[in-house]
């Protein structure tokens, strides 16, 4: 057989290795169209109407990924681009997408113009382009239009299915789309630590739910918001209904299966957690939340290479996702990358310090960025940002916990991060924390220290924890 086979081989080698090359020679010749949308450009005269051309940027590339066929960048990567000068040209050969679509976005009392315009990424021509004046209420319209428009002029074909997805809006409601825009530019904005932010996402996401009762999209951010006010802050607040109520009316949303993980995490319910959380991912593989939440949730259980991964996706996906850097940070530590460890040292540096230009009063920021600093070798500047971020933010319990992770594990300054987590030990809320701070390798140089075993101890009395808080 031996024989045979070479001999077949001998004869007929070059016909098969060509037969070989077809498949590959196929797939390369249906290489999807890809397109970036840019941020489209807010012609209000009213910096505050900024969220209005944001949202209505994301639900076009939300829509445009839901084509099959076609191949969408990321937001976070378009985002990026946001307020420049732009060689258009250039940006399709550093992104390597065949079009380009831009536009900008009037809005004034109840009359909204969106003009939009697709530009072939190789030669610069203007392929397809349009305006729309139309009254507010049409927006979703608009919307429609639009990506149907693109799909049209760049031949894609529709599946059934995708066609139906392109006019999912989860609301037919401008006043409740308007505010869930104003709450979502809230959410993505960072400021995780801040309580005051979250109730202000609250009432936005209230008063649109009671606007439009079946806007599942509203109840699945009311719900997350409410979960962090409760796990992070020890509010009383029950964020289940929200999170049941989202799920109720579009099962695909990831959000509230992400909150009710938290839950069965607090009853000690780990694998359901576990599996809710990927259940969430599944259903919404490019969602920054799903993937977030599963890899703080492997990470808080001592899973860390495990939850690299899911970083590395939320990072991609949010640009203004601060935290993410960091806890990349960490955890190459763990797993000894340091090349990974230099990369995700600089996007965290960086985007801190974009947050903090904005904010120069956001202490988990200037927390956050220290400890890359430190990681970058910049230990002069790092100590800077930390004796900034305490005089000016001295209350936020998140930013102490940062800061401390900062000076334990890169400025190995055992004194100063027990000195800074004392307060936060004294208003230690919930469990999570305490689950979190057992795991986290950041700590591992001050866990010993008989200071820092009292306050834990002191912390666990008052909150009613007898044993070790871990999976």
């Amino acid at each position: 057989m031996d024989n045979v086979l070479r001999a077949i081989a001998g004869t007929c080698g070059a016909d098969l290795k060509q037969e070989e090359q077809k498949p590959a020679e196929t797939a390369k010749s249906r290489t999807k169209i890809s397109v970036c949308v840019l941020p489209f450009v807010n012609m209000s005269g009213e910096p505050e109407q900024e969220y209005f051309s944001d949202g209505i940027t994301e639900d076009i590339i939300t829509d445009l990924s839901k084509v099959s066929s076609l191949s969408v960048i990321a937001r976070n990567t378009a985002f990026t681009l946001k307020g420049q000068s732009l060689d258009l040209l250039e940006v399709a050969r550093n992104l390597r997408v065949s079009h380009i679509l831009e536009g900008s976005v009037r809005k004034a009392a109840n009359r909204v113009r969106i003009t939009a315009q697709l530009i072939d990424g190789t030669e610069g021509d203007h392929i397809w382009g349009d305006r729309y004046d139309r009254d507010l209420i049409d927006i979703f319209e608009i919307q429609d239009e639009i990506s149907k428009a693109i799909v049209s002029v760049l031949k894609v074909k529709l599946l059934p299915q995708e066609k139906e997805a392109l006019e999912e809006r989860g609301t037919t409601n401008v006043a409740a789309y308007n505010l869930y825009l104003m709450a979502r530019q809230q959410w993505i904005s960072g400021g995780f630590s801040d309580p005051r932010r979250h109730e202000r996402i609250i009432r936005l996401c209230r008063e649109a739910t009671l606007l439009d009762p079946e806007y599942g999209p509203a109840w699945a951010l009311l719900a997350l918001t409410q979960a962090l006010l409760r796990f992070w802050h020890g509010k009383e607040v029950d964020a289940l209904p929200a999170a049941e109520r989202a799920i109720a009316i579009n099962p695909k949303l990831p959000e509230g299966y992400c909150v009710k993980a938290r839950y069965l995490e607090e009853e000690g319910r780990i694998e359901e957690a576990e599996q809710l959380m990927r259940l969430a991912l599944q259903l919404a593989p490019q969602s920054w939340e799903a993937n977030r939440e599963l890899a703080v949730f492997l990470y808080r259980h001592g899973r860390i290479s495990e939850g690299i991964p899911f970083f590395e996706k939320a990072a991609s996906l949010m640009e203004s996702d601060t935290s993410s850097a960091a806890m990349l940070t960490s955890s190459y530590k763990v797993v000894d990358d340091p090349d990974k460890l230099r990369e995700a040292a600089l996007m965290c540096v960086k985007r801190a310090e974009r947050a903090i230009a904005l904010d120069p009063r956001s202490g988990v920021e200037l927390a956050w960025g220290s400890g890359a600093l430190v990681d970058l070798g910049e230990h002069e500047r790092a100590r800077d940002w930390i004796r900034r971020a305490v005089l000016v933010d001295p209350d936020n319990d998140s930013m102490r916990y940062n800061l401390a992770c900062a000076l334990a594990a890169d400025l190995h300054d055992s004194d100063a991060a027990i000195q800074i987590l004392e307060p936060w030990f004294d208003r230690l809320p919930t469990n999570t924390q305490i689950r979190h701070l057992e795991a986290d390798p950041d700590l591992s140089t001050i866990r010993a220290d008989p200071r820092f075993r009292r306050m834990l101890a002191q912390a666990k009395a008052r909150l009613g924890v007898t044993a070790k808080t871990s999976a």
